[in-house]
């Protein structure tokens, strides 16, 4: 695997040679990050806002975008679809009034993603998500969407063959959440399994936020299986490891996707989260950023980077270059700029199909050892 060092004053020196130098001079220019600020899933937004904000701090330090001062403006999705669209129309509203928007880092799930662009795809902005998968998001003929991440047929495929050829699964239960991240992830998962010759022998849905789950581990019980896949999120991973446990079901092969590569994973599970393994669209921050950046991160947010840090951080890099190449605010042409685009990031070297997917999409897989995410493939 390749490492992706990001030293902190290396960029700051490349961010003053693609700037003015010196204080921003011509005004504001607004970068919202929306995702859930609240609630179970919190830590999600919270965590890729970071990475944004750190980034606009470097960048401000050194004369800003294009003698602009970068303002981060965070908006609550509160994981909610209806709520995602009312946001939308908070972004809409800010640019009929005047404000100089350029772009929004966000959603990070697939739902609320879908439910905002149905607003976005009008508005002379960028969108560019940090996590969210759903292979339907980028055929939608979206000009201005662009994803940091893989989508779920890359994570399905990955994930499967891992559990086949590494793990040895044979007989595999799919459980999934009632989000449309987890239903399309589970049908895709199901699938590649399938073309590698294992038995799916249970399909099972969950709630967003299901917390107990002795239905389930019963089902799970009777079909006999060797592993279990889910496609959920933080919010319900950790109490299925509880209920697999207390049902003498802890020692199934198990494995998680990219939803619950989130500290709460593990802190939640009642030291149940111990051997199962985790799919992600990022590597551990600390293998790809310095102790500067770690240290600088801590000083802007109050609080140290989490999993997808990286993802905020790499979503506005990606915007920033392509304002930098375009030499303009003006939307299509950063879309277009951003399409010719070969960067450097934290989560690798960044190039985009025309349709807003990454030309070389990554997949991490991690093994919680000694309470923590490692690292074990690739």
């Amino acid at each position: 695997m390749k490492r992706y060092l990001i030293p902190v004053l290396l960029l700051a020196v490349l961010l003053a040679g693609c700037s003015s130098g010196g204080a921003p001079t011509k005004g504001d220019v607004t970068v919202f990050v929306v995702g859930p600020l609240s609630g179970s899933q919190a830590n999600t937004g919270q965590t890729v806002a970071g990475g944004v904000k750190l980034l606009a701090e470097q960048l401000n330090r050194s004369g800003g975008l294009l003698g602009y001062r970068v303002k981060v403006v965070t908006l609550d999705d509160e994981a909610d679809s209806d709520v995602a669209t009312q946001v939308a129309e908070q972004v809409k509203q800010a640019i009929q009034k005047g404000d100089r928007v350029i772009g929004v880092i966000g959603h990070p799930n697939s739902g609320q993603t879908a439910a905002a662009m149905a607003i976005y795809k009008d508005l002379p902005i960028i969108v560019i998500t940090p996590t969210a998968s759903e292979v339907a998001l980028t055929k939608q003929g979206y000009r201005n969407f662009f994803r940091i991440n893989a989508s779920n047929d890359v994570q399905a495929k990955v994930g499967a063959e891992y559990l086949v050829q590494k793990l040895g699964a044979k007989k595999v239960a799919v459980l999934y959440n009632d989000d449309p991240y987890g239903v399309d992830l589970s049908k895709l998962v199901a699938s590649e399994l399938s073309k590698l010759g294992a038995q799916v022998a249970l399909s099972q849905q969950v709630k967003v936020e299901q917390n107990r789950f002795p239905n389930e581990v019963k089902q799970i019980a009777a079909a006999g299986v060797d592993a279990i896949y889910y496609a959920g999120y933080e919010v319900e991973c950790p109490y299925l490891r509880a209920d697999l446990r207390d049902a003498g079901l802890d020692k199934l092969t198990f494995m998680a996707s990219d939803g619950c590569f989130l500290g709460a994973t593990i802190d939640n599970s009642d030291g149940t989260a111990e051997g199962m393994y985790v799919t992600s669209f990022a590597p551990s921050p600390k293998s790809v950023v310095d102790q500067n950046w770690i240290q600088a991160y801590q000083a802007v947010n109050y609080r140290n980077p989490d999993t997808y840090s990286i993802n905020g951080y790499s979503a506005m890099q990606v915007l920033v270059d392509g304002v930098q190449k375009a030499g303009t605010l003006s939307a299509d042409k950063v879309e277009a700029a951003i399409r010719q685009l070969d960067v450097k990031t934290a989560l690798g070297q960044v190039q985009y199909q025309d349709d807003g997917d990454l030309r070389n999409p990554q997949i991490y897989i991690f093994q919680v050892k000694g309470g923590e995410f490692t690292q074990v493939a690739p």
